[in-house]
């Protein structure tokens, strides 16, 4: 089973493409684990109210919420750490943190135009 990164950007994404988070995932993926740390909950947290209450209930209900890394301030940091340690992709639109994880050797998700998600390696 693989493991997922949320990052808040991708996420909002997702829920905004309106997709099955779940036939999605499986399609690109197979089994799966969705994974967010503490600091991009805290980010969706700080949403306008309507995109924060669906994204938060469904961020909670679907993903399993793990500590932030100790003395590591910026949430793009851990994400990259996370992913090159555990192998796991970034469910990110976000370019930059998209660049530093295809140098650093990790993967991320995005999600396309046409609404699908599309596997980075």
């Amino acid at each position: 089973m693989v493991g997922v990164l949320v990052d808040a950007c991708g996420w909002i994404a997702l829920i905004e493409a309106d997709l099955n988070i779940d036939s999605a995932m499986i399609g690109v993926l197979g089994e799966f684990e969705l994974k967010v740390i503490e600091s991009v909950k805290k980010e969706i947290e700080r949403l306008p109210l309507k995109k924060r209450k669906l994204s938060l209930q469904l961020l909670e209900k679907k993903c399993d919420i793990i500590p932030d890394i100790k003395n590591m301030r910026y949430t793009d940091d851990m994400l990259v750490r996370i992913s090159t340690e555990k192998s796991w992709p970034v469910l990110t639109v976000d370019k930059e943190l998209k660049e530093r994880l295809m140098i650093s050797g990790g993967s991320y998700i995005e999600v396309t135009s046409r609404r699908t998600l599309r596997l980075i390696d």
